[in-house]
């Protein structure tokens, strides 16, 4: 019988006994940093990218392909350091039709510790349309998965009435070969929404509900409360990305 699908990029589980891992090397540069010298999360996210990339590419899994993010929790228990030297290892934890579940697990030589987990949708590369996760993929992931099954589902609301407007400005730097604003640049939007990170421990979510066309006119609501924070980026009051962060 199959398993019940359980809701995609919520959980942290570890890394599986059998199966498929990656592991990657990163050096926290300048440009990934706040004022305070802190790894900032648009900058995670593009290290989770760029190491789901490295996996596929090792892998030799089918080029024909592209992955967008659907959804994504990153839990901060310790940030990374300017300079600060980092290992990935990332794994398939679940699977959909045409989607599935990545989590990846940050270590720093300076005692960083950060946990993600992303919900990639598999697409069509010259069309942009999800595609059904073909025999390779199981063959190279599956037993890492061990039939865990995942949904694609949202689970961020939308905006209150009350929410604060913010205009956003969208940037030919910020667009990616699908000729929409990159999964990791959209981060950018959560990091302006916050007046105050901390010390960078706590919990960010992101959810990815339609694309960021350029030239659009768009917008970010606030809803700040005393340790979170919910934002949402939206055009004519249509919701196109939802994200939180929950300080510790």
């Amino acid at each position: 019988m199959a398993r019940a699908a359980v809701p995609g990029a919520t959980e942290l589980l570890p890394p599986p006994t059998s199966g498929r891992r990656f592991v990657a090397d990163r050096v926290v540069r300048l440009g990934d940093v706040d004022p305070a010298g802190s790894l900032r999360l648009d900058a995670t996210a593009r290290y989770l990218q760029d190491v789901a990339t490295d996996d596929a590419t090792d892998a030799a899994l089918d080029g024909r392909f592209g992955w967008l993010v659907r959804r994504t929790l990153i839990d901060v228990a310790r940030p990374a350091l300017l300079g600060e030297s980092l290992s990935l290892t990332t794994w398939c934890t679940g699977a959909g039709p045409s989607w599935a579940e990545r989590r990846t697990a940050i270590a720093g030589a300076a005692g960083a510790a950060v946990d993600a987990v992303s919900v990639w949708v598999q697409v069509d590369g010259t069309t942009g349309r999800p595609t059904r996760l073909t025999g390779q993929f199981t063959d190279i992931y599956g037993e890492a998965c061990a039939g865990r099954s995942v949904s694609a589902r949202l689970s961020l609301g939308g905006p209150p009435g009350g929410a604060a407007r913010r205009r956003w400005l969208v940037r030919r730097t910020d667009l990616d070969q699908f000729n929409h604003v990159n999964n990791a640049a959209n981060w950018a939007f959560l990091e302006e929404s916050v007046d105050s990170f901390g010390d960078r421990r706590g919990v960010a979510e992101m959810e990815f509900v339609a694309p960021v066309e350029p030239d659009a006119d768009v917008g970010i609501r606030i809803d700040a409360a005393s340790s979170a924070c919910s934002a949402w980026l939206v055009c004519d009051d249509a919701v196109l990305s939802a994200a939180r962060w929950t300080s510790r």
